[in-house]
């Protein structure tokens, strides 16, 4: 066997390999969804008594059941809820962060660098020590129960993590641009909205997408500012299935877990060439 050949040979074995450990860890990575899955088509008997992810028996009741809701609340409320959460979270990043974003890194003012550095340092803040006092203003203003705690800090630029992103993105975007619509009469808030916010559409678009998926995943602030079931959104809703009863509906829990991944697989799909753009263009690939 000649050396180009036990070259190839030896190319095309470490590429199968290389191949074989992917496949094993996306397996293990989809392991879970695909458990779940299987699940949600399993009756509550079982559920309870078998942990394999095919079913021996599928049955559709617990897709029905998920979409009749529970409590006497339709799935589509909770849907709708989580939309306007969501969705008001997505824009006050945008809107807040961005223009943070391009004061730190297009403006010159006094303490900008201090002011920067305390910015990236509340990122290493654990949120839990922020919760009780910022639960007591909103208790004090009477917004407890209703989507304004969950919302409004978005409006002002309290993420850090997207600040500094866009930051990142905006320091690269070249000097001569600004240079040239300050030349031209532009003053900074046209600048923002003519020049470097279009330009910036890669980070935004990154932000928009974090934004979605960790406000549609959120548990812990939706549980404690939201108290009436009909505000509830679909991570809420799913507590129902547990405790409306003695006995758990697992079946329908876990369909309406598999429709609560739904809308983030699409969103992510739909955008995925966009984050993928944006993180390569935002600092975050190292």
């Amino acid at each position: 066997m000649s050396t180009l050949t036990m070259a190839l040979t030896s190319r095309r074995a470490r590429r199968a390999v290389w191949h074989l450990v992917c496949l094993g860890l996306l397996a293990a990575l989809l392991y879970p969804v695909a458990w779940l899955v299987g699940m949600s088509f399993k009756p509550a008997e079982e559920i309870v008594s078998s942990l394999s992810i095919l079913p021996k028996q599928i049955i559709g009741s617990n897709y029905a059941e998920a979409f009749q809701g529970s409590s006497g609340i339709s799935i589509w409320r909770f849907f709708a809820n989580s939309v306007i959460v969501a969705g008001g979270c997505v824009a006050g990043n945008l809107l807040s962060c961005s223009l943070a974003a391009y004061a730190f890194a297009k403006l010159r003012f006094r303490l900008r660098g201090p002011l920067f550095a305390f910015m990236i340092a509340t990122i290493m803040l654990p949120y839990h020590v922020m919760l009780i006092p910022q639960y007591t203003i909103f208790q004090k203003l009477g917004l407890v129960d209703t989507f304004i705690p969950l919302i409004l800090p978005k409006f002002l630029a309290t993420d850090a993590f997207f600040v500094f992103l866009i930051v990142q993105f905006m320091r690269g975007l070249p000097r001569d641009l600004s240079d040239a619509a300050r030349i031209d009469g532009c003053g900074p808030v046209r600048a923002f909205r003519s020049v470097i916010l279009p330009l910036s559409r890669p980070a935004l678009v990154t932000t928009a997408i974090f934004t979605f998926i960790w406000t549609w995943n959120d548990f812990l602030m939706q549980l404690i500012y939201l108290n009436d079931p009909g505000k509830y959104t679909l991570p809420l809703a799913l507590r129902l299935y547990v405790d409306q009863t003695s006995e758990s509906s697992y079946g329908p829990m876990f369909a309406m877990s598999v429709l609560t991944l739904v809308p983030i697989v699409l969103f992510f799909f739909a955008f995925q060439r966009l984050l993928v753009e944006g993180v390569a263009t935002t600092g975050l690939n190292g």
